[in-house]
Protein backbone atom coordinates (compact mmCIF):
# COMPACT_ATOMS: atom_id res chain seq x y z
CA UNK A 1 0.00 0.00 0.00
CA UNK A 2 2.71 2.51 0.65
CA UNK A 3 4.34 1.81 -2.66
CA UNK A 4 1.75 3.64 -4.87
CA UNK A 5 2.04 7.82 -4.27
CA UNK A 6 -1.26 9.15 -3.68
CA UNK A 7 -2.63 12.73 -6.18
CA UNK A 8 -3.05 15.89 -4.23
CA UNK A 9 -6.72 16.38 -2.83
CA UNK A 10 -8.50 19.01 -1.37
CA UNK A 11 -8.96 17.49 2.16
CA UNK A 12 -5.92 17.60 4.26
CA UNK A 13 -5.88 15.93 7.65
CA UNK A 14 -3.83 17.23 10.40
CA UNK A 15 -2.63 15.62 13.45
CA UNK A 16 -2.32 11.70 12.05
CA UNK A 17 1.08 11.80 10.80
CA UNK A 18 2.59 10.06 13.87
CA UNK A 19 0.94 7.62 16.70
CA UNK A 20 1.12 8.01 20.64
CA UNK A 21 4.28 5.87 22.36
CA UNK A 22 2.92 3.71 24.94
CA UNK A 23 4.74 3.87 28.40
CA UNK A 24 4.66 1.10 30.45
CA UNK A 25 6.26 2.70 32.98
CA UNK A 26 3.12 4.68 34.17
CA UNK A 27 0.92 2.04 34.47
CA UNK A 28 1.79 1.02 38.17
CA UNK A 29 3.63 -1.46 39.88
CA UNK A 30 2.88 -5.25 38.54
CA UNK A 31 1.35 -3.52 34.92
CA UNK A 32 5.09 -5.42 33.28
CA UNK A 33 3.71 -8.74 34.49
CA UNK A 34 -0.03 -8.32 33.52
CA UNK A 35 0.47 -6.18 30.46
CA UNK A 36 3.50 -6.90 28.51
CA UNK A 37 2.25 -8.47 25.63
CA UNK A 38 -0.19 -5.30 25.19
CA UNK A 39 2.72 -2.90 25.19
CA UNK A 40 4.44 -5.61 22.61
CA UNK A 41 1.67 -5.59 20.42
CA UNK A 42 1.49 -1.56 20.69
CA UNK A 43 5.15 -1.17 19.77
CA UNK A 44 4.50 -3.18 16.77
CA UNK A 45 1.57 -1.78 15.40
CA UNK A 46 3.40 2.18 16.31
CA UNK A 47 6.21 0.61 14.22
CA UNK A 48 4.36 -0.43 11.25
CA UNK A 49 2.40 2.32 11.28
CA UNK A 50 5.42 4.26 11.02
CA UNK A 51 6.81 2.01 8.12
CA UNK A 52 3.35 3.14 6.14
CA UNK A 53 1.91 -0.88 6.87
CA UNK A 54 -1.09 -0.15 8.20
CA UNK A 55 -3.01 -2.86 8.16
CA UNK A 56 -0.91 -4.70 10.12
CA UNK A 57 -0.67 -1.67 12.77
CA UNK A 58 -4.30 -1.89 12.63
CA UNK A 59 -3.74 -5.70 13.50
CA UNK A 60 -1.28 -5.32 15.95
CA UNK A 61 -3.33 -2.57 17.74
CA UNK A 62 -6.40 -4.82 17.98
CA UNK A 63 -4.96 -7.69 19.70
CA UNK A 64 -3.64 -4.89 21.90
CA UNK A 65 -7.57 -3.83 22.18
CA UNK A 66 -8.54 -6.83 23.06
CA UNK A 67 -6.34 -7.65 25.68
CA UNK A 68 -7.08 -4.09 27.85
CA UNK A 69 -10.20 -2.84 26.19
CA UNK A 70 -10.84 0.85 26.70
CA UNK A 71 -7.30 1.85 26.72
CA UNK A 72 -6.83 5.26 25.45
CA UNK A 73 -3.88 5.26 23.30
CA UNK A 74 -4.83 2.21 21.57
CA UNK A 75 -7.88 3.32 20.80
CA UNK A 76 -6.15 6.95 19.24
CA UNK A 77 -3.42 4.99 17.38
CA UNK A 78 -5.69 2.36 16.04
CA UNK A 79 -8.06 5.38 15.06
CA UNK A 80 -5.21 6.94 13.45
CA UNK A 81 -4.38 4.11 11.23
CA UNK A 82 -8.22 3.81 10.15
CA UNK A 83 -7.68 7.17 8.77
CA UNK A 84 -4.75 6.64 6.96
CA UNK A 85 -5.65 3.91 5.02
CA UNK A 86 -8.91 6.05 4.81
CA UNK A 87 -6.94 9.08 3.14
CA UNK A 88 -5.32 6.60 1.16
CA UNK A 89 -8.21 5.04 -0.29
CA UNK A 90 -9.59 8.55 -1.39
CA UNK A 91 -6.51 9.79 -2.63
CA UNK A 92 -6.39 6.87 -5.02
CA UNK A 93 -6.12 7.71 -8.54
CA UNK A 94 -9.23 5.88 -10.83
CA UNK A 95 -6.31 4.45 -12.98
CA UNK A 96 -4.69 3.11 -10.38
CA UNK A 97 -7.37 1.55 -9.01
CA UNK A 98 -8.77 -0.09 -12.08
CA UNK A 99 -5.14 -1.42 -12.97
CA UNK A 100 -4.52 -2.68 -9.55
CA UNK A 101 -6.92 -3.64 -7.50
CA UNK A 102 -7.39 -3.65 -3.66
CA UNK A 103 -9.32 -6.20 -1.66
CA UNK A 104 -10.87 -5.03 1.61
CA UNK A 105 -13.21 -2.31 3.42
CA UNK A 106 -13.90 0.45 1.70
CA UNK A 107 -13.08 4.45 2.59
CA UNK A 108 -16.08 5.07 3.79
CA UNK A 109 -16.54 1.90 6.41
CA UNK A 110 -12.62 2.51 7.60
CA UNK A 111 -13.73 6.33 8.41
CA UNK A 112 -16.63 5.03 10.33
CA UNK A 113 -15.19 2.89 12.43
CA UNK A 114 -12.23 5.42 12.97
CA UNK A 115 -14.89 8.14 14.63
CA UNK A 116 -16.26 5.10 16.37
CA UNK A 117 -12.95 4.52 18.11
CA UNK A 118 -12.68 8.54 18.48
CA UNK A 119 -15.82 8.61 20.16
CA UNK A 120 -14.63 5.87 22.66
CA UNK A 121 -11.66 8.05 23.34
CA UNK A 122 -13.64 11.19 23.67
CA UNK A 123 -15.94 9.59 26.21
CA UNK A 124 -12.56 8.37 28.26
CA UNK A 125 -11.08 11.08 28.10
CA UNK A 126 -12.97 14.52 26.99
CA UNK A 127 -10.54 17.03 27.96
CA UNK A 128 -7.79 15.76 26.04
CA UNK A 129 -7.13 17.47 22.40
CA UNK A 130 -6.45 14.55 20.49
CA UNK A 131 -9.95 13.09 20.95
CA UNK A 132 -10.93 16.48 19.24
CA UNK A 133 -8.45 15.78 16.61
CA UNK A 134 -9.36 12.91 15.38
CA UNK A 135 -13.18 12.84 15.63
CA UNK A 136 -13.02 16.09 13.74
CA UNK A 137 -10.78 14.12 11.09
CA UNK A 138 -12.70 11.49 11.02
CA UNK A 139 -16.04 13.39 10.31
CA UNK A 140 -14.07 15.26 7.62
CA UNK A 141 -13.51 11.86 5.54
CA UNK A 142 -17.36 11.31 6.12
CA UNK A 143 -17.65 14.70 4.37
CA UNK A 144 -19.53 15.70 7.63
CA UNK A 145 -17.85 19.03 7.06
CA UNK A 146 -20.22 21.06 9.14
CA UNK A 147 -20.32 18.55 12.67
CA UNK A 148 -16.12 18.79 12.07
CA UNK A 149 -15.97 22.42 12.49
CA UNK A 150 -18.13 22.17 15.41
CA UNK A 151 -15.97 19.60 16.95
CA UNK A 152 -12.96 21.35 16.02
CA UNK A 153 -14.61 24.31 17.63
CA UNK A 154 -15.41 22.68 20.98
CA UNK A 155 -11.85 21.73 21.12
CA UNK A 156 -10.49 24.89 20.44
CA UNK A 157 -12.55 25.79 23.95
CA UNK A 158 -10.50 23.00 25.42
CA UNK A 159 -7.46 24.05 24.22
CA UNK A 160 -7.47 27.27 22.13
CA UNK A 161 -3.74 27.19 21.65
CA UNK A 162 -3.95 24.01 19.57
CA UNK A 163 -1.70 24.61 16.30
CA UNK A 164 -3.42 21.15 15.02
CA UNK A 165 -7.12 22.14 15.43
CA UNK A 166 -6.07 25.79 13.96
CA UNK A 167 -4.48 24.73 11.13
CA UNK A 168 -7.63 22.55 10.66
CA UNK A 169 -9.68 25.11 11.06
CA UNK A 170 -8.44 27.09 8.32
CA UNK A 171 -8.29 23.90 5.84
CA UNK A 172 -11.91 23.73 5.95
CA UNK A 173 -12.42 27.50 5.61
CA UNK A 174 -9.87 26.81 2.60
CA UNK A 175 -12.44 24.59 1.14
CA UNK A 176 -14.38 25.54 -1.68
CA UNK A 177 -18.04 26.51 -0.87
CA UNK A 178 -19.52 24.03 -3.09
CA UNK A 179 -18.45 20.72 -1.27
CA UNK A 180 -19.69 21.92 2.51
CA UNK A 181 -23.09 21.13 3.59
CA UNK A 182 -24.80 23.40 5.47
CA UNK A 183 -27.13 22.97 8.09
CA UNK A 184 -29.70 24.15 5.86
CA UNK A 185 -29.15 22.85 3.04
CA UNK A 186 -27.51 19.26 3.79
CA UNK A 187 -30.08 17.41 1.87
CA UNK A 188 -29.61 16.51 -1.30
CA UNK A 189 -33.18 16.49 -3.69
CA UNK A 190 -33.86 12.78 -3.98
CA UNK A 191 -34.31 12.06 -8.19
CA UNK A 192 -35.94 8.59 -9.76
CA UNK A 193 -32.50 7.64 -10.32
CA UNK A 194 -32.61 5.68 -6.82
CA UNK A 195 -35.48 4.56 -6.88
CA UNK A 196 -37.43 1.24 -7.57
CA UNK A 197 -39.22 0.91 -10.71
CA UNK A 198 -41.77 -1.90 -9.30
CA UNK A 199 -42.89 0.17 -6.18
CA UNK A 200 -41.73 3.46 -6.90
CA UNK A 201 -39.98 3.95 -3.93
CA UNK A 202 -36.31 4.33 -2.70
CA UNK A 203 -34.33 1.06 -3.64
CA UNK A 204 -34.49 -1.02 -0.39
CA UNK A 205 -31.84 -3.87 -0.29
CA UNK A 206 -31.10 -3.48 -3.72
CA UNK A 207 -30.28 -6.72 -6.12
CA UNK A 208 -28.77 -5.53 -9.48
CA UNK A 209 -29.60 -8.48 -12.16
CA UNK A 210 -27.13 -10.18 -14.17
CA UNK A 211 -29.14 -7.51 -16.86
CA UNK A 212 -28.23 -4.77 -15.09
CA UNK A 213 -31.31 -3.50 -14.02
CA UNK A 214 -31.97 -2.95 -10.27
CA UNK A 215 -34.70 -3.28 -8.05
CA UNK A 216 -35.63 -3.80 -4.18
CA UNK A 217 -35.13 -7.14 -3.21
CA UNK A 218 -38.41 -8.02 -1.96
CA UNK A 219 -39.93 -6.28 -5.22
CA UNK A 220 -38.07 -8.40 -7.34
CA UNK A 221 -38.67 -12.05 -5.93
CA UNK A 222 -42.53 -10.76 -5.73
CA UNK A 223 -42.67 -10.05 -9.49
CA UNK A 224 -40.46 -13.17 -9.84
CA UNK A 225 -43.23 -15.35 -8.21
CA UNK A 226 -45.27 -15.15 -11.60
CA UNK A 227 -42.18 -15.32 -13.81
CA UNK A 228 -38.58 -15.48 -13.87
CA UNK A 229 -38.02 -12.54 -16.25
CA UNK A 230 -36.35 -9.20 -15.27
CA UNK A 231 -39.52 -6.73 -15.36
CA UNK A 232 -38.00 -4.69 -17.33
CA UNK A 233 -36.01 -6.23 -20.39
CA UNK A 234 -37.70 -9.85 -19.99
CA UNK A 235 -34.24 -11.40 -19.48
CA UNK A 236 -34.42 -15.09 -18.24
CA UNK A 237 -32.89 -14.32 -14.42
CA UNK A 238 -31.82 -17.92 -12.69
CA UNK A 239 -31.72 -16.36 -9.22
CA UNK A 240 -33.00 -17.35 -5.94
CA UNK A 241 -33.42 -15.57 -2.75
CA UNK A 242 -31.14 -18.10 -0.86
CA UNK A 243 -28.65 -17.39 -3.27
CA UNK A 244 -28.88 -13.87 -4.31
CA UNK A 245 -27.50 -11.25 -2.16
CA UNK A 246 -27.97 -7.51 -2.54
CA UNK A 247 -25.16 -4.95 -4.46
CA UNK A 248 -23.63 -3.31 -0.56
CA UNK A 249 -22.12 -0.88 -3.31
CA UNK A 250 -25.16 0.86 -3.94
CA UNK A 251 -26.97 0.12 -0.58
CA UNK A 252 -24.23 2.15 1.33
CA UNK A 253 -24.52 5.03 -1.69
CA UNK A 254 -28.22 5.20 -0.69
CA UNK A 255 -27.88 4.79 3.09
CA UNK A 256 -25.41 7.79 2.89
CA UNK A 257 -27.16 10.32 1.07
CA UNK A 258 -30.52 9.41 1.85
CA UNK A 259 -30.65 8.42 5.70
CA UNK A 260 -33.40 9.61 6.27
CA UNK A 261 -35.45 8.49 3.99
CA UNK A 262 -33.68 4.38 3.76
CA UNK A 263 -34.49 4.79 7.70
CA UNK A 264 -38.06 5.08 6.65
CA UNK A 265 -38.30 2.11 4.26
CA UNK A 266 -36.30 -0.23 7.02
CA UNK A 267 -39.05 0.84 9.04
CA UNK A 268 -41.57 -0.11 6.39
CA UNK A 269 -40.16 -3.42 5.42
CA UNK A 270 -39.64 -4.43 9.19
CA UNK A 271 -43.95 -3.79 9.68
CA UNK A 272 -44.10 -6.27 6.80
CA UNK A 273 -42.30 -8.99 8.11
CA UNK A 274 -42.34 -8.10 12.24
CA UNK A 275 -45.78 -8.29 13.24
CA UNK A 276 -45.39 -7.55 16.75
CA UNK A 277 -45.81 -9.10 19.78
CA UNK A 278 -49.70 -8.85 19.74
CA UNK A 279 -50.14 -9.27 15.59
CA UNK A 280 -49.81 -12.38 13.52
CA UNK A 281 -50.26 -12.94 9.95
CA UNK A 282 -53.36 -15.09 9.50
CA UNK A 283 -53.62 -18.12 6.92
CA UNK A 284 -57.39 -18.53 5.68
CA UNK A 285 -57.54 -21.91 4.55
CA UNK A 286 -58.16 -24.68 6.93
CA UNK A 287 -58.06 -25.77 10.46
CA UNK A 288 -54.81 -27.06 12.26
CA UNK A 289 -54.82 -28.91 15.42
CA UNK A 290 -51.95 -28.61 17.92
CA UNK A 291 -49.75 -31.57 17.63
CA UNK A 292 -50.55 -32.10 14.12
CA UNK A 293 -48.24 -31.55 10.91
CA UNK A 294 -49.75 -30.10 8.25
CA UNK A 295 -47.81 -29.84 4.32
CA UNK A 296 -48.99 -26.76 2.19
CA UNK A 297 -48.59 -26.67 -1.59
CA UNK A 298 -48.14 -22.63 -2.53
CA UNK A 299 -48.49 -22.06 -6.06
CA UNK A 300 -50.34 -18.68 -5.92
CA UNK A 301 -48.25 -15.50 -5.86
CA UNK A 302 -49.90 -14.08 -3.36
CA UNK A 303 -49.39 -16.67 -1.32
CA UNK A 304 -46.02 -17.23 -2.14
CA UNK A 305 -45.17 -13.51 -0.87
CA UNK A 306 -46.73 -14.20 2.42
CA UNK A 307 -44.91 -17.29 3.25
CA UNK A 308 -41.57 -15.81 2.03
CA UNK A 309 -42.12 -12.53 4.45
CA UNK A 310 -43.03 -15.07 7.26
CA UNK A 311 -40.01 -17.34 6.88
CA UNK A 312 -38.16 -13.65 6.76
CA UNK A 313 -39.75 -12.89 9.80
CA UNK A 314 -40.09 -15.74 12.91
CA UNK A 315 -41.71 -18.17 10.66
CA UNK A 316 -45.15 -18.08 12.17
CA UNK A 317 -48.67 -17.64 11.26
CA UNK A 318 -52.29 -18.57 11.92
CA UNK A 319 -54.25 -21.24 9.99
CA UNK A 320 -58.03 -19.94 10.19
CA UNK A 321 -60.96 -21.29 8.51
CA UNK A 322 -64.48 -19.13 7.41
CA UNK A 323 -67.15 -20.59 9.85
CA UNK A 324 -69.51 -22.19 7.67
CA UNK A 325 -72.33 -21.13 9.79
CA UNK A 326 -71.85 -17.53 9.78
CA UNK A 327 -69.41 -17.26 6.63
CA UNK A 328 -66.76 -15.35 8.63
CA UNK A 329 -63.40 -15.92 10.18
CA UNK A 330 -63.80 -18.28 12.74
CA UNK A 331 -63.16 -17.46 16.31
CA UNK A 332 -60.73 -20.13 16.50
CA UNK A 333 -57.11 -20.77 15.34
CA UNK A 334 -54.05 -22.36 15.90
CA UNK A 335 -50.78 -20.66 15.61
CA UNK A 336 -48.12 -23.04 13.64
CA UNK A 337 -44.64 -22.72 12.31
CA UNK A 338 -43.27 -23.40 9.39
CA UNK A 339 -40.42 -25.77 9.58
CA UNK A 340 -39.38 -27.20 6.54
CA UNK A 341 -39.40 -25.07 3.10
CA UNK A 342 -38.56 -26.75 0.05
CA UNK A 343 -38.94 -23.86 -3.75
CA UNK A 344 -39.56 -25.26 -7.01
CA UNK A 345 -37.27 -27.41 -8.44
CA UNK A 346 -37.01 -29.84 -5.37
CA UNK A 347 -38.24 -32.39 -6.45
CA UNK A 348 -37.24 -36.17 -6.43
CA UNK A 349 -38.22 -38.98 -9.38
CA UNK A 350 -39.03 -42.98 -7.91
CA UNK A 351 -41.10 -45.39 -8.59
CA UNK A 352 -44.54 -44.60 -7.91
CA UNK A 353 -45.21 -47.85 -5.86
CA UNK A 354 -41.91 -47.30 -3.81
CA UNK A 355 -42.51 -43.57 -3.00
CA UNK A 356 -46.32 -44.48 -2.14
CA UNK A 357 -44.82 -46.59 0.78
CA UNK A 358 -42.40 -44.47 2.04
CA UNK A 359 -44.70 -41.40 2.33
CA UNK A 360 -46.88 -44.04 4.57
CA UNK A 361 -43.96 -45.14 6.54
CA UNK A 362 -42.76 -41.41 7.25
CA UNK A 363 -46.66 -40.78 8.16
CA UNK A 364 -46.22 -43.51 10.90
CA UNK A 365 -43.26 -42.26 12.00
CA UNK A 366 -44.21 -38.49 12.21
CA UNK A 367 -47.57 -39.85 14.14
CA UNK A 368 -45.22 -41.60 16.85
CA UNK A 369 -42.79 -39.56 17.19
CA UNK A 370 -45.04 -36.47 18.13
CA UNK A 371 -46.82 -38.62 20.61
CA UNK A 372 -46.42 -37.00 23.93
CA UNK A 373 -46.35 -38.07 27.18
CA UNK A 374 -49.71 -39.22 28.73
CA UNK A 375 -48.91 -37.39 31.84
CA UNK A 376 -49.60 -34.10 30.08
CA UNK A 377 -53.12 -34.68 29.16
CA UNK A 378 -53.79 -31.80 27.54
CA UNK A 379 -51.11 -31.82 24.42
CA UNK A 380 -52.21 -36.10 24.32
CA UNK A 381 -55.75 -35.20 23.60
CA UNK A 382 -54.91 -33.05 20.71
CA UNK A 383 -52.34 -35.55 18.93
CA UNK A 384 -55.06 -38.08 20.19
CA UNK A 385 -57.49 -35.74 17.62
CA UNK A 386 -54.49 -35.87 15.20
CA UNK A 387 -54.91 -39.56 14.50
CA UNK A 388 -58.33 -39.44 12.34
CA UNK A 389 -59.30 -37.58 9.48
CA UNK A 390 -61.85 -35.18 10.04
CA UNK A 391 -63.52 -32.72 8.30
CA UNK A 392 -62.86 -28.99 9.22
CA UNK A 393 -65.90 -28.35 10.51
CA UNK A 394 -65.15 -31.35 13.04
CA UNK A 395 -61.54 -30.02 13.62
CA UNK A 396 -63.07 -26.76 14.48
CA UNK A 397 -65.39 -28.26 16.91
CA UNK A 398 -62.22 -29.83 18.92
CA UNK A 399 -60.34 -26.17 19.01
CA UNK A 400 -63.63 -24.86 20.24
CA UNK A 401 -63.76 -27.81 23.63
CA UNK A 402 -62.35 -26.68 26.26
CA UNK A 403 -62.67 -29.66 28.10
CA UNK A 404 -59.18 -32.29 27.94
CA UNK A 405 -61.68 -35.33 28.95
CA UNK A 406 -64.32 -34.38 26.67
CA UNK A 407 -61.36 -33.35 23.89
CA UNK A 408 -60.29 -36.93 24.28
CA UNK A 409 -63.91 -38.48 24.42
CA UNK A 410 -64.52 -37.17 21.30
CA UNK A 411 -61.22 -38.43 19.72
CA UNK A 412 -61.35 -41.78 20.65
CA UNK A 413 -65.13 -41.48 18.83
CA UNK A 414 -63.93 -40.72 16.11
CA UNK A 415 -61.03 -43.13 15.65
CA UNK A 416 -63.44 -46.02 16.47
CA UNK A 417 -65.28 -44.76 13.84
CA UNK A 418 -62.78 -45.02 11.28
CA UNK A 419 -61.06 -47.78 12.55
CA UNK A 420 -63.82 -50.14 14.11
CA UNK A 421 -62.51 -52.09 17.19
CA UNK A 422 -59.35 -50.07 17.66
CA UNK A 423 -58.33 -48.99 21.13
CA UNK A 424 -55.84 -46.81 22.74
CA UNK A 425 -53.59 -48.49 25.36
Amino acid sequence: MSGETAPSSGIILEGIDDVEDYVWANEGVGFWDRYRHVYDHVENGNQAFRENRFEEAINNYTRASNMKPGDPIILGNRSAAYMRISLFLKHRSPTASEYRPLSGLDMTTLAELALKDAEKLMSLQNDAVRSYILKANALILLERYENARDIILSGLQVDPSSNILQASLRNLERMPSSLIWTRGHDRLERTDDFDCTLCLKLLYEPITTPCGHSFCRSCLFQTMDRSNKCPLCRTVLFISPRTCAISVTLNNIIQRIFPQEYAERRSEQDSLINFGNDLIPLFVMDVVIPCQKFPLHIFEPRYRLMVRRIMEGNHRMGMVIRDPATDAIADFACEVEITELKVDGDFASSDPGIKMDRRKLEAIYNVEAMMPNPQDPERFSFWLATLSNRRPSERLELLRIRDTAERIRRGLIYLGAESPGCRVQ
